[in-house]
């Protein structure tokens, strides 16, 4: 049976009279990567930083691995990697140096080059995150995820802007974390990033959980309700001819 490492139970985030979380339910296995998907506004970045303890909820019970975000706030944040976007950085510190400061807040040793290597930015180790390029940045703000090796991490939208080659060779890393037993929480708007990484997904609206399932499942579900694509599926898609053309191969400027 999975072992159930996240549970979401009945969670409410209100701000003033917008209600943002209308009491949603879900539990998150051991070792899975569980996709939230929603458009904008759906709640679904709110109800992670709930689960990261950055933000309060209104009423609910959100439990990490058998802490609750209501009185074991600072045991939750040594067993997560929480995913920073760019203003988190100091920027005048190279790679190396940010790992080193990381290191020394979550209180651990980790070494800069093990780290950098584990996202191929070994070679990068004396740039400032400024000087990075896109992918770059994406890779080394999962590296700074993984300092205190957590039992879970979060990404939000981790893929947003990057070029094909970029976004594939974020899925392998993303991959390859989970494949050392690591729970991760994801949210994209790409809808093909979730099929292909997720195993499975809680689609979000207004709100409200709508349905939770594995990806191939909810589109058997929707195949046999009778759906047909307006334009048939080929067998490949522009992305393919892209990438063939350009090449699949980490590509950094």
């Amino acid at each position: 049976m999975d072992k159930t490492i996240i549970q979401v139970k009945n969670l409410v985030k209100k701000y003033d009279d917008l209600e943002a979380v209308k009491g949603i339910s879900f539990d998150v296995f051991e070792g899975e990567i569980f996709g939230l998907l929603g458009p904008n506004g759906a709640g679904k970045t709110t109800t992670l930083e709930i689960m990261e303890t950055l933000r309060e909820k209104t009423s609910g019970e959100v439990i990490i691995d058998n802490y609750s975000v209501d009185k074991d706030q600072n045991k939750i944040k040594k067993i997560i990697g929480v995913q920073l976007q760019a203003a988190g950085y100091y920027p005048n510190l190279h790679l190396n140096e940010l790992i080193e400061l990381f290191a020394g807040l979550y209180n651990v040793y980790a070494n800069p080059d093990e780290m950098l290597q584990l996202v191929n930015l070994q070679d990068r180790k004396k740039s400032k995150f400024k000087e990075l390029s896109g992918g770059q940045k994406q890779r080394f703000s999962i590296c700074t995820t993984l300092i205190n090796n957590p039992k879970i991490v979060f990404l939000d939208e981790p893929t947003t802007g990057l070029d094909p080659q970029a976004r594939r060779n974020l899925w392998e890393l993303i991959k390859s974390i989970k494949g050392k037993g690591t729970t991760i929480m994801l949210t994209t708007h790409y809808m093909d990033e979730a099929e292909i990484l997720c195993d499975r997904v809680g689609i979000i609206d207004n709100g409200k959980i709508i349905t939770i399932d594995t990806p191939d499942n909810l589109i058997d579900k929707l195949v046999k309700s009778g759906f047909q694509k307006i334009k048939k599926q080929k067998d490949a898609s522009l992305e393919d001819v892209f990438l063939n053309l350009t090449g699949h191969e980490l590509r950094d400027e």
